[in-house]
């Protein structure tokens, strides 16, 4: 098993590669478990990935906000893409208020304030891509 250390947006991330059969994958991130499906035409082996480029950023980086959830962060539960926000800086929400849609895995996630409150920060934007644990918004 081949591990490697990441740093994303100011969180840090602990990637172990098992083994590639076929063209599937097994991963673990931070201590979760994931089967990643490879493309078909390029199969790419462990010892690749390492030698492999970053590839270049194509969107401005998340704000800093988004690196530290705080007490009013509400965060991913789950990695997606950010179909919607649902708010904008100083409307005030109730908990069951959805205020973002993620999608993940071709479905689409209601995400809930959690507390009542006035958003104070939107630490995302639509399109992005974000991982489990990443702020979306902030509630003050």
């Amino acid at each position: 098993m081949a591990t490697y250390s990441y740093k994303i947006n100011g969180k840090d991330y602990t990637v172990n590669i098992g083994a590639i059969q076929g063209s599937q994958a097994t991963v673990n991130v931070n201590g979760t478990d994931y089967t990643v499906e490879l493309p078909a035409a390029a199969p790419v082996a462990v010892a690749n990935v390492a030698a492999a480029p970053a590839p270049a950023a194509t969107t401005a980086p998340k704000p800093a906000a988004a690196a530290a959830a705080g007490p009013g962060a509400v965060t991913a539960p789950l990695p997606g893409t950010v179909l919607s926000i649902n708010c904008k800086v100083g409307d005030t929400v109730s908990a069951s208020d959805t205020v973002i849609v993620l999608e993940a895995m071709k479905m689409e996630n209601a995400i809930h304030a959690g507390r009542d409150g006035k958003i104070t920060a939107i630490n995302v934007k639509q399109g992005d891509s974000v991982l489990e644990g990443d702020s979306l918004v902030t509630i003050a």
